[in-house]
């Protein structure tokens, strides 16, 4: 009887911690005042946490997070040989779709590229690789929905292929683990690559997305940290309407994310 009762007091506490992170996330979500949320995966204790549960399930268009497994693919394939190789600048890009960014208008490494976002230099690459392949390693990562009918290189930002901030933290899973098709040289290059902040025992790595499609900004930060024992995986994504006027879009997700990953990790 004892034992009964001590488990039921034990299942009980884990649901009140669990729903205390949760309504933690969604409130310090909606204080930024944005649309869409956080997903957070707590490896350790093997354990999600949503701001927006919902909102976690639907899948959108990856954007720039699609650099992540595209420069894995790109490795695999042989399409760059390593993230030194030198993409050539083609002399042009759509500055409607991508904005005007003259700073990255030059030949970049594939590691210069990744880390400041060129979106030119990743259709480069993309043209190297035929629409079979990366169908291929996607359906053997688990990624996304596989639906790359769209006739442009860049389908990562426009068309039907989708995918939820769910499967992107699955995937990151996978490639922490070891679980994916591509190689170990080939996956620690990326993970290299994906550094965004080191300092002692905390290691951040990350990549940001914004695309502008079916009538919506769409902005993510995807991701995982490493501090000491434990390791968040996480996927931000923010939407609002075209037109919609918020000069902290970009930046919100950043600090949203990181103040609820700084309130799970609690006082150093």
């Amino acid at each position: 009887m004892f034992k009964k009762s001590l488990l039921t007091v034990i299942i009980a506490f884990h649901f009140v911690v669990a729903g205390y992170a949760q309504e933690s996330l969604t409130t310090t979500f909606r204080k930024y005042g944005l649309e869409g949320g956080t997903t957070i995966y707590d490896y350790k204790n093997k354990k999600w946490l949503y701001s927006d549960t919902a909102d976690a399930k639907i899948a959108m268009q990856p954007a720039s997070t699609f650099k992540i497994i595209n420069l894995l693919i790109a490795l695999e394939t042989g399409a760059i040989k390593d993230e030194h190789e030198i993409i050539p600048w083609p002399g042009k890009t759509d500055t409607t779709l991508y904005g005007y960014r003259p700073e990255i208008y030059k030949n970049l490494s594939v590691k210069e590229a990744f880390e400041v976002s060129a979106g030119w230099a990743f259709i480069e690459i993309a043209k190297r690789i035929k629409r079979p392949v990366y169908r291929k390693y996607l359906k053997q990562s688990g990624y996304g929905n596989l639906n790359l009918s769209e006739k442009g290189e860049d389908f990562w930002n426009f068309g039907p292929m989708k995918i939820s901030p769910e499967n992107q933290i699955n995937f990151l899973v996978k490639l922490y683990e070891g679980r994916t098709p591509f190689s170990k040289r080939n996956t620690e290059i990326l993970k290299k690559v994906m550094v965004t902040e080191k300092k002692g025992n905390y290691t951040l790595r990350s990549k940001t997305g914004w695309t502008r499609t079916e009538g919506q900004d769409i902005g993510w930060w995807v991701g995982y940290l490493t501090d000491k024992d434990r390791t968040y995986f996480f996927a931000t994504r923010l939407k609002k309407a075209l037109g919609k006027p918020n000069a902290n879009f970009s930046k919100f997700r950043k600090a949203v994310t990181m103040e609820i990953l700084k309130n799970l990790q609690g006082p150093d």
